[in-house]
């Protein structure tokens, strides 16, 4: 009984230590959570859905998330896994954009760097032009994505250009974009946006529409009406998501929209950049819930001196969190 004390005693002090210690090492982004989240994390013990993923950012370097953070490699992987998922041609890739094919520059395309977000630009008729074009992809391939939200992934990405073939999408009439929440291959919920109409829509693993809003669209008269093929669309992409996810403890997994298929979009690493936020407290609740760390890449390793003393105090606190 003295030991099992001593025990919890032990991982608890460390655990403090632990917290102590990525504070003072990571102050900005202790304090640019408090700003965005509203309180002040614990970076070494994660309980909330938030958390979780400022500890992703800080400890959990897992190598595949590079891959599937770099939109060109993230492509290679989904074909490997997903041979029959569609997936948006890649037109044309390189490093220096003088050289993309002066073709390119009058086709309805986008053109985008694989190492960040934001960064597409949309072709079309020949607008913008190649000047215009060239200067974006220039200053983009200089800038390192991700420094100041901590979003380590990004950062080993060689940065390349791509010209990608711009689908038709169903904006307006079904919707533009499904992205699945997993945690541990578990389907949380779906997100599914029309960014042409400004509208959303949130469902369950079973596509069933759930109450609340997404802080891209708040309002409630940007909520998307559900129609029989909406629906069918989020059962596929619900289905799919899955089998793109693996066997990770957390991950976002996106869908592009058409008349005729789903194509797949990205493999997001860190969803909103860690801060993102529902009107309906049960969605972050539940995320907080259900992604289990001890099942990460960081706490699969075996680790020695003061980091093995930190993953074991974390698994030991982890394993008496009650299991969904």
């Amino acid at each position: 009984m003295t030991a099992k004390a001593d025990i919890s005693w032990t991982n608890r002090a460390v655990l403090v230590v632990a917290r102590i210690w990525l504070t003072i090492r990571h102050p900005m982004l202790m304090l640019r959570f408090v700003k965005r989240v509203g309180y002040w994390p614990n970076p070494a013990a994660p309980e909330t859905y938030h958390e979780r993923m400022l500890w992703r950012k800080i400890i959990d370097h897992n190598p595949l998330f590079v891959t599937l953070t770099d939109k060109l490699a993230a492509k290679a992987h989904i074909q490997e896994v997903c041979p029959d998922l569609k997936l948006p041609a890649t037109l044309w890739s390189g490093h220096d954009p003088a050289d993309i094919p002066s073709a390119l520059f009058s086709d309805d395309v986008i053109i985008k760097v694989n190492h960040g977000c934001a960064m597409n630009i949309f072709v079309s008729g020949g607008e913008p032009d190649r000047a215009t074009i060239l200067r974006k992809t220039r200053r983009w391939l200089g800038k390192t994505y991700g420094r100041r939200d901590g979003e380590w992934a990004y950062w080993p990405i060689r940065p390349t250009i791509l010209v990608e073939e711009k689908l038709p999408l169903s904006g307006g009439t079904i919707a533009t974009d499904i992205k699945v929440y997993i945690c541990g291959g578990v389907v949380c919920h779906a997100w599914v946006e029309d960014k042409v109409a400004g509208r959303s829509h949130l469902f369950d693993r079973n596509a069933n529409p759930l109450p609340g809003r997404d802080s891209d669209y708040p309002r409630e008269d940007q909520s998307m009406p559900v129609s029989a093929r909406l629906i069918d669309y989020v059962r596929e992409a619900i289905a799919t998501a899955p089998r793109l996810a693996g066997d990770l403890d957390y991950i976002r997994v996106d869908f592009l929209v058409t008349d005729h298929c789903l194509f797949a979009g990205e493999i997001v690493v860190y969803s909103g950049s860690g801060y993102g936020s529902w009107s309906n407290p049960d969605i972050a609740l539940e995320l907080g819930r259900r992604w289990r760390i001890e099942r990460s890449h960081y706490m699969r390793r075996n680790h020695r001196g003061a980091a093995g003393l930190y993953a074991r105090a974390l698994r030991t606190k982890c394993l008496l969190e009650p299991l969904m």
